[in-house]
């Protein structure tokens, strides 16, 4: 990393001097420091949010955190994001012997030793993804589930070509790879949206000189976009959620229920005959997939009861009430998520990791239960053309 890897700014009477770090090279650390300690900036940026920062300064308490607390707060999504970022980089850690993102951990110490108020620039994760969210299909949102997922588990080594590809790289974007590949309009809101927030926030960072850490891959676009003005509240907005999923949600069992109320009124012993087809198909497929999962007795007797009753309604999920119940009597940790990149590896660890097990008694639970509404419903709809 050198001095062409700096890229200097005067905008109304403030000096921008723009690091473009590499997330995965060891001397862009050994550069921010440098430029920080000489420059002596009255703020320095970094291309964190307050979810990463926290993840990095408050490691020891997010590690014993509460894995039923983190869903309760609905910081599942964080988690599984860091989780597979983490994943992600500690197989480069090992493999190439380097600390992807020890830039942004350099800024913030740098930032400290010399008094310089450090600025969180980026915008939040979990708006970046669900902007990415809202512009993508069903098939885009299997895509999206599925790669991160791969990236969790994934045990493939990164080739010598590919690493030197990802220094140019930003680090979100290097993971879903393929994704933005196959969904290139992605690239606004994982890119271009981004390049803007963080140019205007570097912008509006107090002093009359800053520095800005950030990877390589921002810095052309930054540069092209701080001298105009970005509105950040709305860069920050939720996409509207589509009301489709909603609709045939919520018509499947109105369809069901409907269908079950006509055949009691015209056959009540085919109606009661309909009642117990759903409840059995439902709740014992879902209890099989908890049982599958290993899960505890009381989890697979929750998922048995539930499911025929979550099946009527889209705002539950049987899978989700045998989870609360399992992760309260098999409470799993963060410091189990730690362990889980190398607990898949093996069958027995696969099994045995608590978090792992809670997110198959989820999985398999939801998974019987959705096989059970289809079973149950044809048999309902069976039974409705057959006695009436």
């Amino acid at each position: 990393m050198t001095e062409e890897n700096i890229t200097r700014i005067q905008l109304n009477d403030k000096e921008y001097i723009l690091i473009g770090t590499a997330h995965v090279s060891k001397s862009s650390a050994e550069l921010v420091k440098e430029v920080i300690a000489r420059e002596k900036p009255d703020a320095v940026c970094i291309e964190l949010d307050e979810g990463r920062y926290k993840s990095i300064t408050d490691g020891n308490k997010w590690k014993d955190m509460d894995i039923f607390q983190v869903i309760k707060d609905k910081k599942a999504s964080l988690l599984l994001m860091n989780l597979a970022i983490s994943s992600f980089q500690r197989r480069m850690a090992k493999q190439f012997d380097i600390h992807p993102g020890q830039e942004m951990i350099q800024g913030i110490e740098s930032a400290k030793e010399t008094g310089a108020q450090l600025v969180l620039a980026d915008r939040n994760i979990q708006i970046t993804f669900s902007r990415i969210w809202g512009n993508v299909g069903l098939k885009g949102k299997a895509l999206l589930l599925s790669q991160v997922i791969a990236s969790i588990f994934s045990r493939e080594t990164i080739t010598e070509e590919e690493l030197e590809k990802m220094k140019s790289q930003d680090m979100i974007d290097s993971m879903l790879q393929e994704f933005t590949q196959a969904f290139p309009k992605l690239k606004t809101p994982l890119i271009d949206e981004r390049d803007q927030y963080l140019a205007q926030k570097i912008k509006d960072a107090p002093g009359d000189k800053i520095v800005a850490v950030l990877g390589a891959a921002h810095v052309p676009g930054i540069t092209n976009e701080i001298e105009k003005e970005h509105d950040l509240e709305k860069l920050t907005q939720l996409p509207p959620k589509s009301k489709a999923p909603k609709i045939i949600g919520w018509s499947i069992p109105v369809l069901i229920l409907a269908v079950i109320l006509y055949t009691f009124i015209a056959n009540p012993s085919a109606g009661l005959q309909q009642t117990i087809s759903w409840f059995l198909w439902n709740g014992s497929l879902s209890a099989i997939g908890t049982a599958i999962a290993f899960g505890h007795p009381l989890a697979i007797i929750t998922a048995f009861i539930a499911a025929p009753i979550t099946s009527l309604t889209p705002l539950l999920a049987a899978g989700w009430f045998a989870g609360i119940v399992q992760a309260y009597i098999r409470r799993p940790s963060v410091r189990d998520f730690e362990t889980l990149a190398e607990d898949v590896f093996h069958v027995k660890g696969f099994w045995n990791n608590k978090v792992t097990r809670v997110l198959l008694v989820v999985i398999l639970a939801n998974l019987g239960s959705s096989i059970g509404t289809f079973i149950g419903g044809a048999d309902v709809i069976r039974l409705f053309f057959k006695h009436i």
